[in-house]
């Protein structure tokens, strides 16, 4: 819910994929041409087909350069999986029935792995070993604690793990043995630093710290000297954001972010030992992120462009563009390299396919499909590519958004839904999503908007909501509705809203606060700010001012946090609403939905109300999406 340049942003994403998103099987080795196909009859497809299309995401390659471990969808929830790099038979590695698996990667030597997962959606991740026998170990076992990885040493006998099991609120550093699991603390974190990252060498620690939501500084412990104390290398002025990237694979440097040289998020690079500053890598958007391959050979960038994910890949032996061969069309993700740099794997993802995983042996011609995630009954032509437009708000500002025009719009007027991202702080992106599909392939007319305030569009953007939540950004929605009213194709009287997590809230202030709206349907969404500040989560105690300076401080500013909060003003809505929740939602909780519910009906308004009693704040299995994608449509076909 928080807008901060770090959390907030991998929060948001996090929360976007959760709303949006075994047995072996063979894994067809497809070539790029495809054939052309006859224009078929446009057709309607359900919820069911839509999610039978996998979610799949992981590339990290083993030692001996045979396989990829990912995370598959197949099973209903996120498994662990191992896909041959030659081809072949797929194997599924954890039956989890429960909960989800978020694999980490591959050990060095061995086919051991690594994953996280926590309990019902809670968000108390803990990270686990699968041995080389099948058996699974939880490496940060214990109740209420959250623990992430950070790296692997470069001697691949040690592993470096964040976790917030000595006191809730921050984060220490412990080194793990590869061996036996044995560990040492090597840095424990007594003044609410965030940790970053961790040389290759085990000998640097990047930290950052917030200063407020606009600024926050970056330090280095050198772990062989004496005193290893945190040391300040972002001395500024002003309001400048630093985070880490990387650091180099030979331990002489750290690459970083900051944007105190224009609007966007640039790759700096800081010289351990002269101390010195250059400029790594920039362009006029933003740097999400940049890594090397394990070799040092290649450093990928990739730069959020316009909602768009782009990838450069950098040989650094030449310091010239890698050259590939052609690829098929859509967005270039999560690219890895070979411990010998030799082969390259990497996902290709687009608004009407979702994400395949290929692999690339580099210096050839050819490129190899390793999964087939699409769901074959559905065609592509039946699908709809987002346009990326841009609308002007009531203040002369122009807003992006990704617009989706169903293919029942060319022969009549169609109802349209504004959709809200969550953060705040977040972005709608391009890409494929099997619930926007389903719902603009069902006819309803979709425009994805980053109001003000969103991630991507430069720090001025961004920070132009800071303490004016269900103000500024509320009127962006109203006109982005105003918007779809010019579109000749667009039924004018059919326009209702729809978001997720703050996205959720903007749309219960829409339905309470204006009448502009038919419907409204809110999922995870926050409509109590006093109650949300004040039962933040223990280990977000690093970003606590940050949440303040962002939305308010309820000690201080309640009254106005009181004022923007639907739950009060339930009475207000005037038109239907469906409220989704999840029971065991840490950030969004229960009773928050169960009042705003009940604020409705004491007006008399028509509202439905989905819980699920095994999700968080977001979907984790595929049968709960499918649930929650036809109480939508079915939502939507009854009230817009």
């Amino acid at each position: 819910m928080q807008k901060l340049p770090k959390l907030a942003k991998f929060l948001a994403l996090f929360t976007g994929m959760l709303l949006l998103l075994a047995c072996s099987k063979q894994a067809p080795i497809v070539q790029i041409d495809e054939p052309v196909k006859e224009k078929s009859i446009f057709q309607t497809y359900s919820a069911e087909e839509f999610f039978k299309t996998r979610s799949v995401f992981g590339s990290s390659i083993n030692a001996d350069a045979s396989a990829v471990l990912v995370s598959d969808d197949e099973s209903g929830i996120y498994n662990a999986y191992k896909v041959p790099l030659d081809g072949s038979q797929v194997t599924q590695l954890t039956n989890s029935t429960k909960e989800s698996i978020y694999v980490v990667g591959w050990f060095p030597e061995d086919d051991r792995f690594l994953y996280s997962a926590d309990k019902g959606g809670n968000e108390l991740d803990h990270l686990f070993v699968q041995a080389l026998d099948s058996t699974e170990k939880d490496l940060t076992p214990g109740e209420g604690l959250k623990a992430f990885f950070v790296s692997w040493h470069e001697n691949n006998k040690q592993f470096f793990v964040a976790t917030n099991e000595r006191d809730a609120k921050y984060f220490d550093i412990y080194s793990y043995q590869v061996a036996d699991y044995s560990r040492k603390l090597i840095y424990q974190n007594n003044s609410g630093y965030s940790p970053e990252a961790v040389s290759p060498n085990g000998q640097y620690i990047a930290l950052s710290k917030s200063n407020s939501n606009a600024d926050s500084n970056l330090y280095i412990v050198d772990l062989a000297s004496k005193a290893a104390l945190a040391e300040l290398i972002s001395a500024h002025e002003g309001d400048v954001e630093h985070s880490a990237y990387t650091f180099t694979r030979d331990n002489s440097a750290l690459i970083y972010s900051t944007n105190e040289f224009g609007e966007f998020n640039q790759a700096w690079s800081y010289n351990l030992a002269s101390k010195d500053k250059s400029e790594n890598f920039a362009v006029n958007w933003d740097v999400s992120f940049t890594y090397f391959s394990k070799d040092g050979h290649y450093q990928v960038h990739g730069v959020n462009a316009d909602a768009q994910t782009k990838i450069e890949i950098i040989d650094l032996r030449t310091n010239k563009n890698l050259s590939l061969p052609d690829m098929p069309s859509g967005d270039l993700r999560g690219v890895n390299f070979s411990n010998d740099g030799k082969q390259m794997v990497f996902y290709i993802n687009s608004d009407t396919s979702p994400s395949n995983l290929y692999v690339h042996q580099l210096g050839s011609n050819s490129i190899k499909r390793l999964t087939d995630t699409g769901n074959p009954n559905i065609l592509e032509e039946n699908l709809v590519v987002g346009e990326v437009v841009r609308f002007k708000s009531f203040d002369g500002l122009e807003i992006p958004g990704i617009l989706y025009k169903p293919k029942q719009a060319a022969t009549q007027k169609v109802p349209a839904l504004v959709w809200i991202h969550g953060g705040p702080g977040g972005q709608s992106r391009k890409g494929y999503s099997a619930l926007i599909q389903h719902l603009v392939n069902n006819g309803y007319a979709i425009f994805r908007i980053n109001n003000r305030g969103s991630n991507g569009y430069g720090k001025t953007f961004y920070h132009l909501d800071d303490k004016k939540h269900g103000d500024h950004d509320l009127k962006d929605v109203v006109y982005n509705k105003y918007y779809l009213q010019t579109l000749d194709w667009v039924d004018a009287d059919r326009i209702g809203v729809i978001g997720g997590s703050y996205g959720g809230y903007l749309t219960m202030a829409a339905m309470t606060f204006t009448d502009e709206f038919e419907v409204g349907i809110n999922i995870f969404g926050v409509t109590n700010w006093v109650r949300t500040l004040e039962s933040i989560p223990p280990y977000w105690e690093a970003f606590r001012q940050s949440l303040y300076d962002e939305l308010g401080d309820p000690s201080t500013d309640k009254e106005r946090l009181h004022n923007i909060s639907p739950v009060f003003f339930g009475q207000n809505v005037k038109k239907p609403v469906l409220v989704v929740q999840g029971k065991n939602d840490p950030r969004v909780l229960k009773i928050e939905s169960d009042e705003m519910v009940e604020s409705i009906r004491s007006g008399g308004t028509y509202v439905d109300y989905l819980v699920f009693d095994d999700e968080g704040h977001g979907f984790s299995k595929k049968a709960n999406r499918i649930s929650a994608s036809n109480k939508y449509l079915s939502f939507l076909q009854n009230h817009l």
